[in-house]
């Protein structure tokens, strides 16, 4: 029933690492009764941090969903990662939710991963609740932290609760609008008295009083009229308008107090049940057709066709994936058969979990606004659309950040490369950022994510799900070797040995082809002076010589060869002999002919605030960085340049410690360039210490 829908909250907690998300909502989940003690992160105690990377890193590594009542009420509320490293396990998570909480820190205030995440709200259009945490730490300071929000974030987010006292004389909060103060006993049990409002806080409630009615009448013609005519607006006005603000977001309301120490927590799930949207609320959803040729939109109604979008997926050794997906339109019941409109497929569960946080619990039906698991789908993974079959819809895929630090993976026991492909893969259908190939040059399994924590998460996974140990390191740089010259070499081998010898000879010229070519080789050979069936030979023997050039052992390219002249011996001559003088020929000629080492350039974008360009640009000028352009987006710059890779390998720690985090970016191979001499020199050595330890 529609009724029941306009009941529902679903909303995810959002912030920088550290904010105290995970504290405030095992806050809640305790006040609703749903857990009989208050989980404590630092105490390994939370329902929601059970992971044993979590535990191991008192962290939130990955997002948790749980379901409860408040006031008879269905909430579902999502925990979620706030460091850089898990951003993507945070925007797919965020999906979920109608609207978000987001954390402040009173003695930090608001750090760049809180602007980032914001961001996602943003582009999700999701109403905003800020909560100012930690009011009861040393330092903390509700004023300035409100100036940070706003300074942030914008005017329109308004203070609609004070602190009663701040760090150890911190007991209640005061609702400016009601008047009425909560003072708490301090032994975190959320149990607090309603009194009057301390007096010395009246003149500033009053005047935060006056910025909400200001903004409340800002958010129509009619009450702005009103209010300008009257000079205010009376409760019942206030009150019916206010959800209304709230959730077309011109109107953030910001509240405090502290999640570890259960005081506010109760007004601020009062303050979601009457001013975050319902699934009813927040409308429509639109997707398109399975051909992409139009928009279809489906609404929060229990008796719409179903359709869904998988927000995370679980994937476990023993008890297989878990699919969790929040529902848009429709019902959903246990021994189903959906439609993956994604990847064209149907799939069939069993059946039906209600998620709270470690455990879940079997339901017989869920609607709009549920987030919901199901095991044991075979085709489907995190982002893909679930639906009715007779009438399918495709919710466009969000836009992930791209992997952007490497590491070498290899493993701790000989023999088990196939079984880290193969669980590394398992691991990508729940993190969609991880990336994982194999570079055929330098023989190495790269893996790829979004910071050195991040790969260190899954490594630590890796062990723990599928009992795979590997050791990780930078990868190798794909240099390759070229000419820069040309010159004209004969490549004979003869050998006689009793019997039948060996006899091939072979005149080359080699030269140079511009960046990009390749290898060419041609024949012009006149008169007969080879026969045509070793032809062939002389080619494969230079083909298979160039993999590893003389100078550091790096393939050779950009050049061509021609084959000019030569002689045979009737008897002697065979393939194997010419394959022989024609690697022979190349071996020597490529040493003529001014040889050189290439690097791989990488093309790159870098996101930065105003503050930081002089760093960046000075940084990228130490790495042989040439700067292409730049541009402006709203307070950050973005800057465009070429960088060899050797100096970039480990630029996504650099970045964020040159930015304090705030800085972003993207990578990708642009061409091969020569090499500095004095730089030459250094790796030309380092290769060939790498193969005397290799061939001892």
């Amino acid at each position: 029933m529609k009724e029941d829908v306009a009941k529902v909250r679903t909303f995810a907690i959002i912030s920088h690492g550290g904010a105290g998300k995970t504290s405030l909502a095992e806050a809640m989940i305790f006040d609703s009764g749903a857990t009989t003690r208050l989980g404590k992160v630092d105490e390994s105690s939370s329902v929601l941090d059970f992971e044993p990377e979590e535990i191991k890193r008192k962290a939130t590594i990955s997002s948790s969903v749980f379901s409860f009542a408040w006031k008879k009420q269905p909430f579902t509320l999502i925990d979620t990662p706030g460091d850089f490293n898990f951003m993507a396990e945070t925007k797919t998570s965020m999906q979920g939710g109608d609207s978000v909480v987001v954390l402040a820190d009173a003695v930090d205030g608001v750090r760049v991963q809180t602007e980032k995440v914001w961001e996602f709200a943003t582009e999700f259009n999701q109403p905003k609740i800020v909560f100012i945490n930690k009011m009861d730490r040393e330092r903390a300071d509700f004023a300035k932290t409100v100036e940070a929000v706003q300074r942030n974030f914008g005017k329109n987010c308004v203070p609609f609760q004070l602190p009663i006292g701040a760090a150890e004389s911190f007991t209640g909060v005061v609702d400016i609008l009601s008047g009425k103060a909560y003072v708490y006993g301090g032994d975190e049990s959320g149990k607090f008295e309603v009194q009057e409002m301390p007096e010395d806080l009246l003149e500033l409630a009053e005047r935060y009083r006056e910025a909400i009615v200001e903004q409340v009448a800002e958010s129509s013609d009619e009450l702005l009229e009103k209010y300008l005519e009257a000079g205010e607006l009376s409760p019942e006005e206030i009150a019916e308008a206010l959800r209304g603000a709230v959730i077309a977001g011109k109107l953030i309301p910001v509240v405090c107090g502290s999640g570890s120490a259960n005081i506010g927590v109760q007004p601020l799930l009062d303050l979601i049940c009457e001013c975050s949207p319902s699934p009813l609320d927040r409308g429509a959803v639109t997707g398109s057709t399975l051909k992409g040729d139009a928009q279809i939109a489906r609404e929060p109604d229990p008796g719409a066709p179903f359709s869904s979008i998988v927000i995370k997926t679980v994937s476990d050794p023993y008890a297989g994936r878990l699919s969790i997906l929040r529902i848009f339109s429709g019902t959903l019941t246990p021994d189903s058969t959906v439609f993956n409109s994604t990847k064209g497929a149907k799939e069939r569960f069993g059946q039906l979990l209600r998620l709270k946080g470690k455990s879940q619990e079997p339901i017989e039906s869920a609607g709009p606004g549920d987030i919901v698991a199901v095991a044991k789908l075979k085709e489907t993974v995190t982002l893909d659309t679930l639906c009715a079959e007779k009438d399918p819809i495709v919710f466009a895929a969000i836009e992930l950040l791209p992997a952007i630090y490497s590491l070498a993976v290899e493993p701790k026991s000989k023999g088990d490369e196939e079984k880290i492909f193969s669980s590394l893969s398992r691991l990508m259908e729940e993190d969609l950022t991880l990336k994982l190939q194999r570079n055929d040059e330098t023989r190495e399994m790269i893996l790829s994510g979004m910071g050195e924590i991040h790969i260190e998460a899954v490594v630590d996974k890796l062990k723990r799900k599928f009992g795979v140990e590997v050791n990780l390191k930078l990868p190798r740089v794909s240099y390759k070797e070229t000419i820069k010259g040309k010159t004209r070499v004969q490549g004979k081998y003869k050998k006689q040995s009793g019997g039948r010898g060996q006899y091939g000879d072979c005149w080359i010229d080699i030269e140079t082809l511009p960046r990009g070519e390749g290898f060419h080789f041609y024949d012009k050979i006149v008169g007969g002076v080879i026969p045509k069936q070793y032809i062939p030979a002389v080619e494969k023997g230079i083909s298979e010589a160039l993999h590893e050039g003389p100078i550091a052992g790096y393939p050779v390219v950009d050049f061509k060869v021609d084959l000019v002249d030569g002689s045979y011996h009737t008897v002697d001559s065979s393939e194997m002999a010419f394959k022989i003088a024609g690697s022979m020929a190349f071996k020597k000629g490529i040493l003529d002919a001014k040889p050189t080492l290439l690097e791989p350039v990488m093309e790159m974008e870098i996101t930065v605030p105003d503050d930081a360009m002089g760093d960046i640009i000075g940084d990228l000028n130490s790495r042989r960085g040439r700067v292409l352009g730049m541009d402006t987006k709203g307070n950050k710059q973005i800057v465009k340049a070429q960088t060899p890779l050797s100096e970039v390998l480990k630029y996504a720690p650099d970045l964020r410690s040159m930015t304090a985090g705030r800085g972003m970016f993207t990578m990708r191979f642009s061409h091969y360039e020569e090499v500095p001499g004095p730089l030459q020199e250094k790796i030309i050595e380092l290769a060939k210490k790498e193969k005397e330890e290799k061939d001892k």
